[in-house]
């Protein structure tokens, strides 16, 4: 059983090859891959975590899919000052799909 954690978009996601994750929105190459930074390698019982190891380790992954997230609303409120604020906020994303762990 081969898995790695890579960063992505500030945090750290476990992936193996065919899972489908969702990230912060990710701009892919021509053919819609994109490369991901390992953090930790994990094939069987060996471990790695040596930075100059992970260096050459390549996780692919292929982009599915750009999407938005759930709307968010941040309202502000001041009593007795008459301050009311609404503002709203949906997360740019993008679905992608581990295809290779090398």
């Amino acid at each position: 059983m081969v898995y790695a954690v890579v960063r992505a978009g500030g945090r750290q996601e476990k992936v193996e090859v065919g899972t489908i994750v969702t990230l912060d929105r990710i701009k892919g190459d021509k053919d819609g891959n994109i490369q991901l930074a390992a953090v930790l390698l994990v094939d069987g019982s060996t471990i790695t975590t040596d930075s100059a190891k992970l260096a050459k380790v390549k996780v692919t992954a292929e982009v599915l899919e750009d999407l938005r997230g759930p709307k968010i609303v941040i309202q502000k409120f001041k009593n007795k000052t008459g301050y009311k604020k609404r503002q709203g906020h949906r997360q740019e994303l993008t679905r992608v799909k581990v295809t290779t762990i090398k």
